[in-house]
């Protein structure tokens, strides 16, 4: 799945454009993964459904989602997140967009959680709810 949103950069659910290096880089700055090694985001790509927004000139990585889903009646929306020097362009609701048309995600009850991101999801029909979950990891 590719789709070009503008000249300057396109969006790929195609694995092996995925920047590890670019993503763990990214994850660093957010207030959720910012522990995260390196290791662990490299599986957690390997094993998720990801898209990646690319500069058309180069394919460097400037933005991230990932999501986890058995395809058909479930999705968690994570890591979603743009460079910082890329934010403002609407880059972030085009990936959102990205991921919430893809086929394994469209029918899905989808979850996600944010602290700062609310409008920018609400627009994509993610209401504000309370959920419980248990993490086992220190790194989120």
């Amino acid at each position: 799945m590719d789709q070009s949103h503008e000249p300057s950069w396109f969006i790929s659910t195609d694995q092996a454009l995925v920047d590890v290096d670019a993503v763990h880089r990214l994850l660093q700055g957010s207030y959720w993964a910012e522990t995260r090694p390196k290791d662990t985001i490299q599986e957690s790509i390997a094993n998720s459904l990801c898209f990646g927004v690319y500069l058309s000139a180069d394919r460097s990585q400037i933005a991230f989602a990932r999501v986890v889903t058995d395809k058909v009646t479930f999705s968690w929306i994570c890591d979603v997140i743009v460079d910082e020097g890329h934010r403002g362009k609407g880059i972030g609701k085009a990936l959102m967009s990205a991921v919430m048309e893809h086929p394994y995600v469209h029918s899905t009850v989808s979850l996600l959680g944010t602290r700062d991101a609310h409008g920018l999801y609400e627009q994509f029909g993610f209401a504000r709810r309370e959920m419980m979950w248990r993490s086992t990891r220190a790194f989120g």
